[in-house]
């Protein structure tokens, strides 16, 4: 059983025109040679890692994420990963669990109770009914520095006004920018 504060946060990889994922897929967008002397080093990943203990995702994220691990390796190790779907998926790893139903009931009887920080991986439908639902705490936006001009957008027509916490913000040496927002309720 989670300790603690329970705490759901969206984080989303972004260009600075708000494209989460090109027309093909494609992530060679998120290797950046940029370099900004202002900027920090990032945090130890394997440190950072450890303090999500479970993930949720949607179908297409998790597909896309599957189609890349066979280049890159699974990004989400051991970590309990819930991913929501209406199909009917199957998967070969003992810690990932497919989920058909009502979103509240999720988060309040399953992640609320074992989980004290839940990270939502990836799916803009996903994270759109996370905030309709008022269900999410906070969102990391990480922009990389480079404009898109078409694909996927982050938040397209989420259909109401979400007021915003800025809670901290990092500018890195490769040039991203991660901006923490606290999801006013």
């Amino acid at each position: 059983m989670a300790t603690g504060e329970f705490k759901i946060t969206i984080h989303m990889v972004s260009s600075l025109d708000g494209i989460i994922a090109k027309k093909d897929n494609s992530i060679s967008w998120f290797d950046t040679s940029h370099n900004y002397d202002k900027g920090v080093d990032g945090q130890d990943p394997e440190e950072f890692l450890k303090t999500i203990d479970c993930y949720i995702m949607g179908s297409h994220t998790y597909e896309h994420a599957l189609e890349l691990s066979k280049s890159y390796g699974w990004a989400y190790g051991e970590k309990p990963t819930i991913v929501l779907t209406n199909r009917n998926l199957t998967t070969d790893k003992p810690n990932i669990e497919f989920y058909s139903g009502n979103l509240n009931k999720l988060v309040n009887e399953r992640l609320k109770p074992n989980y004290k920080n839940v990270w939502v991986a990836g799916g803009a439908i996903l994270t759109k009914e996370l905030i309709r639902q008022k269900l999410a705490h906070e969102i990391r936006v990480s922009i990389l520095p480079i404009v898109l001009g078409d694909g996927l957008l982050f938040f397209d027509n989420i259909g109401q006004e979400q007021i915003l916490h800025l809670k901290d913000t990092a500018a890195y040496k490769n040039g991203m920018i991660e901006l923490c927002y606290e999801i006013k309720k």
